[in-house]
């Protein structure tokens, strides 16, 4: 099988205050809003490159994993990934699945180091890519 490709990054990080985070990444750092998800936001970092920071309450990792950083690779066919990466014996911690709360489609597994990836595709009009 041949390797799909992938679109863009966006590096997902958990927040104890959006309204904090918001203001540091897009007043301070000057980064421009791309997606406004409610409990996330999206910020532009350069040409295919995005930080989302997610609000989320108790950032202790989970039985010892990763949790508070979750690498997001944009791609238009997540189905073509996981069976690719599938195929290469990657085991998933959830299969290519609607997800209502964000609107996209996507996936996840976990690399030898335990930090949680993603391959996703956004499924909402408003994402830029």
């Amino acid at each position: 099988m041949e390797r799909p490709t992938l679109d863009q990054l966006v590096t997902f990080v958990s927040v104890r205050n959006l309204e904090d985070s918001a203001r540091f990444y897009g007043e301070l750092l000057g980064l421009p809003l791309a997606l406004d998800q409610g409990v996330c936001r999206i910020y532009r970092v350069a040409a295919g490159a995005f930080l989302g920071i997610c609000q989320r309450h108790g950032l202790v990792p989970d039985h010892g994993r990763q949790t508070a950083v979750v690498v997001t690779l944009v791609a238009g066919d997540v189905d073509g990934w996981y069976a690719f990466l599938a195929e290469r014996g990657v085991v998933f911690e959830q299969p290519p699945q609607h997800n209502a709360q964000y609107n996209i489609y996507n996936c996840f597994f976990r690399d030898p180091d335990g930090h949680l990836l993603e391959i996703q595709r956004f499924l909402d009009p408003a994402w830029h890519s």
